[in-house]
């Protein structure tokens, strides 16, 4: 819980500081305030998931909170900690106890479970890329059990891990920006943005030197199902996954 503030000394500079997990980890003193890291992470995921990560200060989340601008400073000692607890709150959410049928369907879950959760608090993807939080470090734990028994060593295990969560990021890293390009052009569906790239797309197509994206352009039937988009191309990674490396 907080930080207890040593004496100061000769030693303060090189004495290490206790990380955020380790200080939560230490038994909680006689609570002054209703305030607590949950509550502290839940409402600032909140102001992020309306306003972006941006929204998210200090002060803004003790106004939210309703308690002292210092009062968040018994758990963290700023923004970058807060962001820490919320990347970890965030992550706690996802399920990883759901029981699986082996390696294959325990990574397809995981992605699937990463890819909700990611479009569902889009500034996750600025904000949580190195996993070193309880919650973070659960998800590659997940994986690594799941593929324990096959023969892998270390290195090619977290190989694996790395190609499905890459997957995972570069797609949904798509889906955000085309959400982006919509919303400041004011396109509500699909229909709409293709209505306003039209001019641009209709002269590369008229060069001629791109049939066979000109045929994808007529042909294709599911350029507005993401999630299907999305799953087709995690089954041809697993797939490969498993062929390469015989698991």
């Amino acid at each position: 819980m907080p930080a207890q503030q040593a004496p100061a000394g000769d030693d303060d500079q090189t004495k290490p500081q206790a990380s955020l997990w380790e200080r939560l980890a230490r038994p909680a003193p006689a609570p002054r305030t209703t305030l607590t890291p949950h509550r502290i992470a839940e409402a600032a995921v909140a102001i992020a998931d309306a306003e972006g990560l941006d929204a998210v200060t200090m002060r803004r989340l003790a106004t939210t909170l309703g308690v002292a601008p210092m009062a968040a400073y018994r758990y963290v000692s700023g923004k970058d900690e807060l962001i820490d607890l919320m990347v970890d709150f965030v992550h706690g959410e996802l399920p990883l106890d759901t029981p699986s049928s082996g390696w294959r369907d325990t990574m397809r879950t995981l992605a699937l479970h990463l890819r909700a959760m990611n479009l569902a608090h889009p500034w996750i993807v600025r904000a949580g890329a190195v996993p070193l939080t309880p919650n973070q470090l659960a998800i590659p734990e997940r994986a690594f059990a799941a593929l324990a028994d096959h023969g892998l060593d270390a290195d090619t295990t977290m190989a694996v891990f790395r190609t499905v969560t890459g997957y995972v990021h570069g797609s949904v890293a798509a889906e955000l920006a085309l959400r982006t390009l919509q919303r400041e052009h004011g396109w509500s569906d699909g229909d709409e943005t293709r209505a306003g790239l039209a001019p641009r797309m209709s002269f590369l197509m008229d060069t001629g030197r791109y049939p066979t994206y000109q045929r994808y352009l007529h042909e294709a039937t599911r350029k507005d199902d993401p999630t299907w988009q999305f799953e087709t191309g995690l089954d041809c990674v697993l797939t490969g996954i498993a062929t390469h490396l015989g698991i």
